[in-house]
């Protein structure tokens, strides 16, 4: 059962890395994946303000932290949306070099954008009742939470789209993608100042 197991895991990443090999589909899961993207890096830049867990703690450690803010979910929410708008706009000319852009509906806008933000806010949540501090790393939720949270809250808000839009393929390659890039952002955020926590967080 376990070698079973083992080998649908091996079918399973070959596929997703070979379908990676194609640029079509790297572009669809970039383009698609933008307006969750983006949100947590404008939190970043636009943070500050009333911690959304207003101070309160939980067995000695903070709920979220100083890090989580009402101003950045605000705003990291609507910077999604307004990205999901411009590649909207954008579609008809990135059409003429070949490719056929994916469009967002109000909803899948919305939850790709709220539901990166939704999904940070549970890592975080999860990283204090680990007795975590703001920064500490956690593997694999660090770099995909805002994915889960993004593919859930969409997955409620816009289904009909949800599941026209994401198949495994492309599931696939934005988990292969979406860490390097996790990682190649929070290395300028952190260079250029704009984090306090070094690159893998």
């Amino acid at each position: 059962m376990t070698d079973a197991v083992g080998e649908i895991e091996r079918l399973f990443i070959y596929a997703c890395w070979d379908a990676s090999m194609d640029g079509t589909l790297i572009f669809s899961a970039l383009w698609v994946m933008l307006p969750a993207y983006i949100p947590n890096n404008a939190a970043v830049v636009a943070g500050g303000g009333l911690p959304v867990d207003g101070g309160r703690t939980l067995n000695g450690n903070r709920l979220l932290g100083d890090g989580k803010t009402w101003r950045g979910i605000l705003l990291g929410t609507l910077a999604g949306v307004c990205v999901a708008g411009t590649l909207n706009i954008s579609a008809p000319f990135v059409q003429m070099i070949g490719f056929n852009p994916i469009r967002f509906s109000l909803r899948a806008a919305f939850g790709l954008a709220f539901g990166a933000m939704c999904g940070d806010l549970f890592a975080s949540f999860l990283k204090r009742r680990m007795g975590k501090q703001r920064g500490a790393p956690l593997p694999g939720i660090d770099q995909l939470d805002f994915v889960c949270g993004a593919l859930c809250v969409t997955t409620i808000l816009a289904p009909g789209w949800t599941f026209q839009v994401f198949n495994v393929a492309l599931i696939g390659v934005v988990i292969i993608v979406t860490p390097l890039l996790h990682v190649m952002t929070n290395i300028v955020a952190f260079v250029t100042s704009l984090k306090d926590e070094p690159y893998w967080t």
